[in-house]
């Protein structure tokens, strides 16, 4: 990445920050560790003059110290002007499981609430790199599973690296350097 934050090549955690700062975004990312296991919240926000920055975005997940450890969990862009924010969110996710743990795959559930929400998650998580690995629903073997992940749908799991690179892509086409 040049000294612009252009987001052409893989980026780093360092790279996706100045990004953000470049388009008035701040990005954060809170990691606390107990036992080997992580969890991470990744924050993306609007700084605004005298109030707290403005929350847009935020991922939230667990890491454990394998190459296929990194979970991740809850996602949500909210808010006012947030074209990007959802991308730089997973880029972040992922450059910092590459370069801070591990992690080199990553999982996630596409949650079965409505069905045509959840046909909507999946669409959205395979522009993203991920694919399926099993329907998680209501057999006895799938309980432990839906406790961890709070309900059932379909598993999925994902390569960093190739995450990465596709949600940069996606950053590529929504913040076009000009």
């Amino acid at each position: 990445m040049s000294a612009s934050p252009s987001l052409r090549a893989l980026p780093s955690l360092l790279d996706l920050e100045a990004a953000a700062r470049a388009r008035a975004l701040l990005l954060r990312l809170q990691v606390r560790e107990l036992a080997g296991l992580r969890t991470l919240r990744v924050v993306v926000a609007r700084p605004r003059p005298d109030q707290p920055p403005l929350l847009l975005g935020e991922l939230k997940g667990w890491a454990m110290p394998l190459a296929a450890g990194l979970q991740l969990d809850t996602m949500r862009v909210q808010g006012p002007a947030t074209q990007g924010v959802g991308p730089l969110i997973w880029a972040a996710t992922f450059a910092w499981a590459l370069e801070a743990t591990p992690c080199r795959r990553a999982r996630l559930l596409a949650i079965r609430d409505a069905e045509q929400q959840h046909r909507r998650l999946v669409r959205y998580f395979q522009r993203l790199g991920f694919t399926a690995t099993r329907e998680l629903g209501a057999a006895p073997g799938d309980l432990p599973l839906r406790l961890v992940w709070g309900g059932s749908g379909l598993l999925m799991r994902g390569d960093c690296a190739e995450g990465l690179a596709r949600a940069c892509a996606q950053l590529d086409r929504l913040w076009p350097e000009g």
